[in-house]
């Protein structure tokens, strides 16, 4: 049976970021699992030939490492793992070759660091590079550089959900996929009887987010909460997300058929520019800036620029032209934009009118701390 909004949403989808998890792509035992990447690669291969784009991030580069080096459990220091993926992301490029050669296609290894994300020049240069990959008809295999990032290392999974948000923003796909070990997102456990799986989900509220707290009441590690994360990430900047299982072989066929698989969410708003996501969505801010309730109304549901009269107190160290986060009464990140004063000057002029800047600065070479052009809101 076919929906017409998810229908809709897969003709529009011309360029699709799939991110498949570690389960997904490794036997019970860790091990790289050929079989299923080949299947993946097929599928990848039927979209492709549709005329449209997919950018893939792939884990499972540990279990590849694993194989390579016979080695029957998960190492557990971060100098073994590091090591065991430098082996196995090799081999993992390698798999993912053989699969798409198959089809007449190729795979482009592509290694990316938090920090090529973070830095403008670099950001555009991975944006240019997966996009020209396109052009040639190659499929881009992505994952987090694991032997020089601690972070990935250190949990058993989620960052690269994060890192497929970023990418989805970074080359402006209209549609996320993620692969899981499960069928997308429920109700409750779906380990337990009765729990329902939630086909879609139209805004993200405290209900949603309810469904993956832990028993401590806050978000529990990896797994979904990551995945939620991710896809409010995603459909912050305009983009559709679909979460649905990667252990059956078929689920991008019936993504693109319109077909009701997983849980899908859907966009927050209209698309926004490549400058806008990098602001709000890839740019790491340098500081944060805490606003009074006005000011947080202006923003939020006015389409204001932030004044210094808003203002209310300045968290960390920053230059003009940074990143900086804007932040409500209660600490909460409500957008994030380009600075036009550095950290100590607006410790001088926070809760100032426009008028008196001058007075203390000797100058006022701008209106607006934030304006609303540099501005992204992120929830």
């Amino acid at each position: 049976m076919r929906d017409i909004v998810r229908q809709e949403i897969a003709a529009l989808a011309t360029m699709m970021v799939v991110k498949v998890g570690t389960r997904v792509v490794t036997h019970s035992g860790g091990r790289l699992h050929e079989e299923r990447i080949a299947q993946l690669a097929e599928e990848i291969h039927e979209v492709l030939a549709t005329g449209r784009h997919v950018a893939l991030v792939s884990s499972g580069a540990v279990g590849a490492g694993m194989g390579r080096l016979g080695l029957s459990s998960r190492p557990e220091t971060l100098a073994q793992l590091q090591a065991v993926a430098a082996v196995g992301q090799s081999h993992l490029i390698e798999v993912y070759e053989r699969s798409l050669r198959q089809f007449g296609r190729h795979a482009a290894q592509i290694l990316l660091t938090a920090e090529d994300i973070d830095h403008r020049i670099r950001y555009l240069n991975a944006r240019n590079t997966i996009l020209t990959l396109f052009d040639y008809g190659a499929v881009p295999i992505i994952n987090e550089n694991d032997t020089v990032s601690v972070e990935e290392l250190q949990t058993t999974f989620g960052d690269n959900d994060r890192l497929a948000a970023m990418v989805a923003n970074l080359i402006q796909a209209p549609l996320l996929v993620l692969l899981s070990d499960v069928d997308g997102l429920y109700d409750g456990d779906p380990r337990q009887p009765g729990a329902k799986l939630i086909p879609l989900v139209e805004r993200f509220d405290e209900a949603v987010l309810e469904y993956v707290r832990d028993t401590s009441g806050g978000l529990s590690k990896g797994g979904m909460a990551s995945k939620l994360r991710a896809a409010r990430q995603a459909t912050a900047a305009g983009g559709n997300v679909i979460i649905a299982s990667g252990r059956q072989p078929g689920a991008l066929r019936k993504i693109l058929a319109g077909e009701p698989v997983g849980t899908l969410f859907l966009a927050q708003g209209p698309l926004i520019t490549a400058r806008k996501r990098w602001i709000g969505f890839s740019a790491q801010p340098r500081g944060s800036v805490i606003l009074d309730a006005g000011a947080c109304e202006a923003i939020r549901n006015q389409g204001r620029s932030l004044l210094a009269i808003g203002i209310v107190d300045v968290m960390g160290d920053f230059d003009r032209g940074d990143v900086v986060a804007l932040c409500d009464p209660e600490g909460q990140e409500l957008a994030r934009g380009l600075s036009n004063y550095s950290s100590a000057e607006l410790q001088k002029i926070k809760g100032l009118r426009t008028s008196q800047i001058a007075q203390v600065l000797g100058q006022c070479p701008y209106d607006e701390v934030i304006h609303r052009n540099n501005m992204v809101l992120t929830c």
